[in-house]
């Protein structure tokens, strides 16, 4: 769901372990466990999950109002009445609404979603993300995500968990993050100007000393693309949640097996060398 020149799609397994990494792990949370936000449901009588809403066929422009519409794409989304919201239509939390436009070959994705009439929406913010280009938001935009970073290209798709490898990072969120974003972020929404909090936009990694042959196969995947790819700084919530779509077919048992992994398991990665330039996701 990015070009092959993204960073999303950069290995992360051979970049230099970020100076501050201790730091950055200790206040997200070493003792704390990883945890999949996503699973097959409902939970709690809710869906569980980031869900996609796929577009295989033209569709009419909706019309989106925005409560921050200075930093949100003002057109070019179509998005559909039927289309899924997180949580549920009912549900609370973020309400994300994630389209993959395969005609058009983009991605749109609002945050605080809520359906008007007819093809419309309300939402707090909005995004439309062409996924064949590596062009980053205007610094200082968010996006339907705090960091300013596309939804989609971070999240674990169950397609790919089956069909045995996951070629990109992932989506993590932490409880409190910095008054500040790292490149590819774009925007930042921390809570405190404090140097030991992690940056919006900083790479964490699976070690590679963490072994993980005994996890059962949909964790032993996520777990590699942990090790290889990596992980986004992308919102703040709950320690170590990664982000993943809404399916009936994952297994919450093997899934949950993710939480063996603690937070000491894990470190900041500096890819400051892979950066082309301050506009652009590719990587060198």
């Amino acid at each position: 769901m990015a070009p092959a020149s993204s960073i999303w799609r950069t290995p992360a397994d051979q970049l230099p372990r970020h100076a501050r990494s201790d730091t950055y792990v200790q206040a997200i949370g070493a003792a704390k466990p990883l945890h999949p936000d996503f699973g097959s449901g409902p939970i709690d009588g809710k869906p569980f999950g980031i869900p996609v809403t796929t577009l295989d066929s033209p569709a009419p422009e909706s019309e989106v109002t925005f409560d921050y519409a200075d930093e949100s794409d003002p057109a070019g989304y179509r998005i559909p009445s039927d289309a899924r919201i997180e949580n549920g239509p009912h549900g609370d939390g973020d309400r994300h609404v994630v389209v993959l436009d395969r005609h058009r070959c983009r991605s749109y994705e609002l945050y605080d979603a809520t359906p008007a009439a007819g093809h419309s929406w309300h939402a707090g913010s909005g995004a439309v993300f062409d996924l064949r280009s590596n062009a980053l938001r205007p610094e200082g935009w968010t996006s339907a995500d705090a960091a300013g970073l596309p939804i989609l290209p971070g999240l674990v798709r169950y397609v790919e968990v089956a069909a045995g490898e996951i070629d990109h990072a992932l989506r993590i969120t932490v409880p409190r993050s910095d008054t500040s974003h790292l490149w590819p972020a774009r925007h930042d929404a921390g809570s405190a100007t404090d140097d030991s909090l992690s940056p919006m936009g900083l790479r964490l990694r699976l070690k590679s000393s963490v072994h993980t042959a005994a996890l059962p196969p949909q964790a032993r995947v996520i777990a590699k693309a942990l090790q290889r790819y990596g992980a986004f700084v992308a919102d703040n919530g709950s320690s170590w949640f990664v982000s993943g779509d809404e399916d009936k077919r994952w297994d919450n048992d093997q899934l949950n097996a993710l939480k063996r992994l603690r937070g000491e398991d894990f470190e900041a990665v500096d890819e400051a060398s892979l950066k082309v330039g301050d506009s652009s996701g590719a990587a060198r």
